[in-house]
């Protein structure tokens, strides 16, 4: 059984958005209920991103799947990569796809893009799940300063096998194969220097949000403490024996994060 099989995938296209070609991919499509949007880690693909809970999650939902600006499918562009024009894009391509409010589980830097939506249009996001995520340096400094200094010998950095799998991933699928090094510095930038969010925007986010960090992640167990306190109506759960590349567990993430949507 193919993968398109194994997930029900019934449609992977490209459309203009906001100057570029921004790819999606859409699996469950006949189930009712509310959409559910998948963002991807940053420097990954929606698939490597996602694989391990796709089919469960595509089960139940209607699986919106897109890949930002320079990640995956969709090129990189001249204008700036910044999480303010990730999340118009997103907007835009619910606006494309007739999609007024959506679910939302976030990776990393597709939590990061998950929260700038909510900010923006808090009534097109229904709840909000946000995996190894940040609210950025004005609600205290998000990762540890190992990850922001790069230390390559720090135990939360990725292993060179998750290197290397991001590298494939990449390669497999861009439009230029050979543009993960150049366009890795511009995503790692925007993610450690972002400054975040006003306690004011953060208390606007009143739908329920599902906070997912590991004991080992690039965000400090304090800054997720906080993240938790910053929003109305906020849960918190810490993986144990978990780093940040390994958040999206099957087995501890899928029966919280499905419970979460029901």
């Amino acid at each position: 059984m193919s993968k398109e099989e194994e997930t029900g995938m019934t449609q992977g296209a490209y459309t203009e958005i906001n100057g570029i070609a921004l790819y999606y991919e859409i699996h469950g499509a006949d189930n009712p209920g509310t959409p559910l949007i998948l963002l991807h880690g940053g420097a990954y693909t929606f698939h490597l991103s996602f694989d391990a809970v796709l089919p469960a999650l595509s089960t139940d939902h209607r699986v919106i799947g897109i890949e930002l600006q320079g990640h995956g499918h969709t090129a990189d562009s001249d204008r700036p990569f910044t999480l303010q024009q990730c999340a118009e894009d997103v907007l835009a391509l619910m606006d494309h796809l007739d999609i007024g409010e959506a679910d939302f589980f976030g990776f990393s830097i597709g939590g990061l893009t998950a929260t700038e939506v909510a900010v923006r249009a808090p009534e097109r996001v229904r709840r909000l799940v946000l995996a190894a995520s940040h609210f950025g340096r004005t609600r205290g400094v998000g990762y540890y300063s190992d990850i922001t200094d790069v230390k390559l010998d720090s135990p939360r950095m990725p292993t060179e096998e998750q290197g290397n799998a991001m590298i494939a991933a990449y390669a497999e699928v861009a439009p230029n194969p050979d543009g993960f090094f150049d366009f890795v510095p511009k995503a790692q930038s925007e993610v450690h220097e972002f400054e975040g969010w006003s306690p004011e925007q953060l208390a606007g986010l009143t739908m329920p949000v599902l906070i997912i960090i590991g004991d080992t992640d690039f965000v400090r167990l304090e800054h997720a403490v906080e993240m938790k306190e910053s929003v109305p109506d906020g849960q918190l759960a810490i993986l144990p024996g978990t780093k940040h590349l390994e958040v999206i567990r099957p087995d501890l993430v899928l029966p919280m994060v499905s419970a979460f949507l029901a």
